[in-house]
């Protein structure tokens, strides 16, 4: 329903076009950011520049002058709360100089900005404890409509300033009869939750902060209880699918390929094999999600399931989010397979397949070549990016994909493999790289099943991770260039990381395949003074500077096809030295012998990201090296992360870490849309007790009634779920 009638025309378009309040469902939803007790006066030391802000303070003192440089009159107000001041300047509006008087209380709302060092609110809103005045039309009546209670105060702006706000609610409150409840009376009653009226009331007219409390409570289990019944719709959707049962034969391709591996798999790998197997054996798709460590062998546990698929006479596809890495994955499925990838061709197993690889800069007369394989059923493993969903591409049988956790690979992708599959569905198996907490597991990825690595195999060298803190010691990049040397000198190889390609990309940042910026911190760019390093410039500098006389080569997203598979395979066979690259190289890039990472402009990424790219190095037996450059200034919440990151090598402490400092919508995804979150009072990273307890009563209320036809309130807020954010990142999964 509209909010048209309960206020003023210019309040009501700026809390559409500024606050996004179009309905009354979105206002009783846009809950107060704190609230405030008449005498409780604000803390104003903790006011930061460019906030939006409605402080509670006593006026201090009141002056007016004429200005020095132009005419006109200025009013200068200071208020305090006790120990710190603002000031408040009113430009020729004298009338303010006898209006506001010193020793008056009251609330002062607008935007913070500073002059001199002061923190300064210009031309701020205002409403006076028993005054008739103030700048709002009907102030006395929002005073003493909180007296002796909390007064709310909400995300506002000027035109629509918080206490306007309170009073539209209120209204909205008084006309409001009974409101449909998306959570059944059952399960409010077994969690001790309010009503969803009752909660309304609590929440935006609270006679205490108990009843704030019980009714954030509410709206807390609410959003994750309606987010784990979508997402147990999915599950029981997924078993209703019929699927044909992969089941490896005995003594075929995948035993061959396990007997050939150079080195013994470890017991997680062989839990987690056990997992998928079971999974593939079933008569519905596997839904599941393979999580670890940086370098715990993710790889071989597909590439297994990959083999069992084919054993079983079907194709599996593994879907990268690159060409660099769908390439490095073809190297490396291909050099694990040996003579059981070249079936058909001289020295290859009869009892093989082959590898295909298909991505979008290939050649016509390769691209050619492998659409045949792929068509005819001859390539039992096909490797590629986004160019395995095009309409040309036919599978003969696909029974299995493999997706990395970096492609949004959404329902419509799923539903155009499923229609290569001949209209069956085909098992998924999801990669991340990325360890992660239990409540995203649940929340994020919460229709697929969770296996964990956490062992890592034998012979990975340990990785020493330093900070190069150029802002306190810039000489120190001097060294860093005498340590690459030092590598190179005793046979090792370096990459050398920046965020920006720099050809003609613009200031924004890379182009291509380069561009993820999912992992990105909120401060990241808070630095407009510091230009990012860009490949193409450093790499120049380097081979005519520091670091003349090696073999330096560049890589990024957008070269052509060809010429990233020739400087990978290059790097690969020890023939470039130093490798200077954008994170195109981040995940799935194998060479033993690069042994130190120099990520340079370090605070530009996010602490899994950098746990990601210093991955890349002692793969080998060989001791890793990754320094992190960062000009970010020591205390700075960016210069934590750095530090964080070579502090530990553990990879959930780190993810624990990183989504402590991103929002909750980089969290969830929401916000890649550019809209608002969802997520007003669920914490995902935080509340793992109720997203577990929603969990458990959403899979019990879709058990009993999978249509939710007896609970409609609920199936028209689980509906709602694909009208905003919170649909990107469930059809990430």
């Amino acid at each position: 329903m509209p909010l048209s009638g309960f206020a003023k025309a210019e309040v009501l378009k700026a809390m559409r076009d500024r606050l996004e309040l179009a309905t009354l469902g979105d206002l009783l939803r846009h809950y107060p950011r704190r609230y405030v007790q008449r005498g409780e006066l604000t803390n104003l030391r903790g006011l930061s520049k460019g906030e939006e802000v409605t402080v509670q303070a006593e006026i201090k003192s009141v002056t007016s002058r004429s200005m020095k440089n132009r005419r006109g009159n200025l009013v200068e107000v200071v208020v305090t709360d006790g120990s710190g001041e603002l000031k408040l300047t009113f430009f020729n509006q004298r009338w303010r100089a006898n209006q506001l008087q010193q020793g008056m209380r009251g609330l002062f709302a607008g935007k913070v900005d500073s002059y001199h060092g002061a923190m300064q609110l210009s031309h701020p809103h205002f409403v006076l404890f028993g005054d008739r005045g103030g700048d709002f039309f009907d102030a006395e009546s929002i005073v003493e409509e909180f007296t002796g209670a909390l007064m709310p105060i909400y995300p506002s702006t000027a035109k629509a300033a918080t206490w306007s706000i309170a009073q539209i609610v209120r209204s909205v409150l008084d006309a409001l009869g009974e409101v449909p409840d998306p959570i059944p009376a059952r399960v409010r009653e077994r969690r001790g939750l309010l009503g969803l009226r009752e909660a309304f009331e609590a929440v935006h007219r609270p006679e205490s902060f108990a009843d704030v409390e019980a009714a954030r409570k509410r709206f807390r289990f609410e959003e994750a209880f309606v987010l784990q019944t979508e997402l147990a719709r999915r599950r029981s959707a997924a078993r209703q699918l019929a699927a044909r049962p992969r089941v490896a034969e005995e003594g075929g391709l995948r035993a061959a390929f396990e007997a050939r591996l150079p080195f013994a798999l470890t017991d997680g790998q062989r839990a987690v094999g056990a997992d998928i197997e079971a999974d593939l054996a079933r008569d519905h798709p596997m839904q599941r999600l393979l999580q670890g460590e940086v370098g715990s062998g993710k790889t071989v546990c597909a590439l297994r399931a990959m083999l069992t698929v084919v054993d079983a006479g079907g194709q599996a596809a593994l879907l990268a989010p690159t060409e660099v890495l769908a390439q490095q994955h073809y190297r490396s499925i291909t050099a694990l397979l040996g003579p059981l990838a070249e079936r058909g061709f001289i020295g290859g197993a009869d009892d093989g397949t082959r590898v295909a690889l298909l991505t979008g800069g290939q050649g016509t007369a390769a691209r050619r070549k492998a659409l045949l394989e792929v068509a005819s059923g001859e390539a039992g493993v096909v490797v590629g990016t986004h160019a395995l969903l095009e309409d040309k591409v036919q599978f003969a049988d696909l029974g299995l994909v493999v997706v990395d956790e970096q492609h949004r690979f959404g329902v419509e992708q799923r539903a155009a493999l499923t229609g290569k599959a001949g209209g069956v569905p085909p098992h998924v198996l999801v990669m991340t790289a990325t360890p992660i907490p239990r409540t995203v597991a649940m929340t994020v990825f919460g229709d697929l099943e969770v296996s964990t690595l956490s062992e890592l195999p034998s012979g990975r060298a340990p990785i020493q991770t330093n900070v190069v803190p150029l802002a306190e010691k810039p000489d120190w990049i001097d060294h860093v260039w005498r340590r690459v040397r030092q590598e190179v000198g005793a046979g090792r190889q370096v990459y050398v990381v920046c965020p920006r390609i720099g050809d003609d990309e613009g200031a924004g940042g890379a182009g291509g395949e380069d561009t993820d910026t999912s992992d990105r911190p909120v401060d990241a760019e808070a630095d407009g003074t510091r230009e990012m390093t860009a490949v193409v410039a450093l790499a120049a500098e380097l081979a005519e500077g520091p670091l003349a006389g090696l073999r330096v080569e560049l890589l990024h997203g957008r070269q052509p096809s060809d010429a990233k598979d020739a400087v990978m395979r290059r790097f690969a066979a020890g023939e470039i030295d130093v490798l200077v690259a954008t994170t195109v190289i981040e995940v799935g890039v194998d060479v033993p012998n690069a042994s130190t990472m120099v990520v340079m402009d370090a605070d530009w990424f996010g602490v899994s990201q950098l746990h990601q790219l210093r991955g890349r190095v002692g793969r080998g037996g060989h001791p890793g090296l990754c320094l992190l450059v960062t000009g970010a200034a020591e205390g700075s919440p960016a210069r934590a992360r750095m530090d964080a990151v070579a502090s530990t090598t553990d990879g959930f402490e780190l993810s624990r870490i990183d989504l402590e400092h991103r929002r909750e919508g980089d969290v969830l995804g929401a916000d890649q849309s550019g809209r608002r979150s969802s997520l007003r009072m669920l914490a995902v990273i935080r509340d793992e007790k109720v997203i577990a307890q929603a969990r458990t009563d959403a899979a019990e209320v879709v058990a009993t009634d999978p249509g939710l036809r007896g609970e409609p309130a609920l199936a028209e807020a689980v509906a709602a779920l694909y009208d905003d954010d919170r649909a990107d990142y469930l059809e990430k999964t």
